[in-house]
């Protein structure tokens, strides 16, 4: 998609007053003729504009600028309410927005419109894991790969949504087809060590760990992970040094609200807080938490 240098927001409401206006005339017979004619002309030009404003949202979310482009997707589907794309686009502003109401009722518009476009489905599938909806997550995901199979992120998000109704089996096996399609694809080889972690299986959930963590050098995830496991299995200064590495690399991590949201279970979750407790990964937080006001500087001009 291309940048957007600017926008023209177009006279809606001028467009509309003239289609009532048309609408409410009262002419002769041979004006009336002529009506169905000009009103699919204006409506094509309403929805043309419609079309355009959609594509400025799209490229506005591209510079993150969320709000501009909610808007200009709003006016969007005002003007051009049949279309599946501009709906779906809403949709998808709102899913970023965490408008998680307004963005399924978007998708099912657009669902309406369109009951065979997978990316919908997928959003709806994410839309509903986000409000906890972990079964009706899977079910609209599946559906998705129904009409696209394959698609390494969407077997992603399928696993999760099994994984979050602890059918581990399956969450595994979705994981494994996204690997398959994409041997590169590590959250999907990272999340198959939170199930073994959880499941007991601290060797292989380590082994895991340790194919992420290497096919991702920046990975902060997989390595505390593994720094966790060797804390919890007696090679204290080895999982604090390892601990200590992992943060530095993304300090989010040292969160346990946070850790949770990326689908930590409880036996691991309960092992990282006795790792962060430790004083030297203690001493390490505090230092990352006090680094931004020490060296944070004017911008230059």
């Amino acid at each position: 998609m291309c940048r957007v240098k600017g926008y023209i927001v177009p006279k809606r409401h001028l467009l509309i007053s003239i289609l009532a206006l048309v609408c409410c005339w009262g002419g002769p017979a041979e004006a009336q003729t002529l009506l169905p004619h000009i009103l699919r002309l204006d409506l094509t030009k309403l929805e043309q504009q419609g079309v355009g404003l959609a594509q400025e949202a799209s490229q506005l979310a591209q510079f993150q600028q969320y709000e501009l482009a909610l808007q200009r997707a709003k006016l969007a589907t005002q003007l051009a309410p049949k279309s599946a794309e501009v709906w779906a686009l809403l949709g998808g502003l709102y899913l970023q927005t965490n408008g998680l109401d307004d963005a399924i009722t978007a998708l099912k518009k657009a669902q309406t419109l369109d009951n065979k476009n997978s990316a919908v489905l997928f959003a709806l599938g994410s839309a509903h894991f986000q409000k906890g909806k972990y079964a009706q997550a899977a079910d609209y995901i599946t559906e998705g790969l129904k009409v696209k199979p394959n698609v390494p992120g969407a077997l992603f998000d399928l696993g999760n949504a099994y994984l979050m109704l602890r059918k581990y089996p399956d969450a595994i096996g979705q994981y494994e087809k996204a690997v398959a399609q994409d041997k590169n694809f590590w959250p999907a080889i990272n999340n198959i060590g939170l199930i073994n972690y959880e499941s007991g299986n601290m060797d292989e959930a380590i082994r895991r760990w340790q194919t992420a963590a290497d096919i991702d050098p920046k990975a902060a995830e997989p390595r505390l992970a593994i720094a966790v496991a060797t804390y919890t299995k007696g090679e204290r200064e080895k999982g604090l040094t390892l601990g200590e590495s992992a943060i530095r690399l993304d300090s989010r991590y040292a969160d346990l609200k946070f850790l949770k949201e990326n689908l930590w279970g409880d036996r691991l979750l309960e092992d990282t807080k006795k790792l962060l407790d430790a004083p030297k990964i203690r001493a390490t937080i505090v230092q990352l938490q006090e680094r931004p006001s020490r060296t944070q500087r004017p911008s230059p001009r």
